[in-house]
């Protein structure tokens, strides 16, 4: 989807660099202003651009946006699997990934929030290829709880719960200003967790009377 954005530069390298620069300088800008206020010429000086430089690149202020989207999963996606173990069946494999994941989610605040509150500036098209995005994500989660739940689980109860994990992720940023007074992000991973244990251990003894 990135590289239907229309650009005037054939390197694509440059085009990855000055892209990623647009990216971090329109984070910045829409934390401030948010998406619907900020001009073009406002993302470009914010990005260190001028507006000519700018319009090398993208052709319209949405393509920007989309570009925050995407660098968001691709680097989420990228340092999750360069952490976790899908395959490794234990307790501590479900903490890794929820811990790697809580503490990437801390790293991207500012990015998370402007996902949550601009996503549906996108076209229909570019929502869909980031929802896509989120569900390479949640799978993740649920190769990681198939291979910890000791067949506790169903199909159905996994997807759930992968879900749940999720958005208790985002929700460490998106709600920050009333979980971070309460919390560390220690704590609040480890308490997380913690409810997740109690929750599959509960299923397990109710599965269990029920094969008595």
């Amino acid at each position: 989807m990135v590289k239907h954005i229309a650009s005037s530069i054939k390197d694509e390298s440059l085009i990855q660099k000055r892209r990623a620069e647009l990216q971090k300088g329109a984070v910045k800008l829409f934390k401030q202003k948010g998406f619907h206020r900020a001009t073009t010429r406002e993302i470009a000086k914010a990005a260190g651009f001028s507006i000519g430089t700018l319009y090398e690149y993208i052709r319209k202020k949405e393509d920007v946006l989309f570009l925050v989207c995407d660098a968001i999963y691709d680097e989420v996606k990228a340092r999750m699997e360069a952490v976790i173990d899908t395959n490794k069946p234990s307790e501590g494999a479900l903490y890794q990934a929820i811990e790697s994941y809580f503490q990437l989610m801390d790293d991207m605040q500012d990015e998370v929030l402007i996902l949550y509150q601009e996503l549906k500036a996108l076209p229909k098209e570019a929502q869909e290829y980031v929802l896509d995005k989120e569900k390479e994500m949640l799978s993740l989660f649920e190769k990681v709880l198939e291979n910890s739940n000791q067949n506790v689980l169903t199909k159905q109860e996994i997807t759930l719960i992968a879900n749940n994990i999720f958005i208790q992720g985002q929700m460490w940023g998106v709600r920050r200003w009333v979980l971070q007074k309460e919390f560390t992000l220690e704590s609040y991973t480890k308490q997380q967790f913690n409810l997740l244990k109690n929750q599959l251990a509960y299923q397990m003894q109710v599965k269990e009377k029920g094969r008595r």
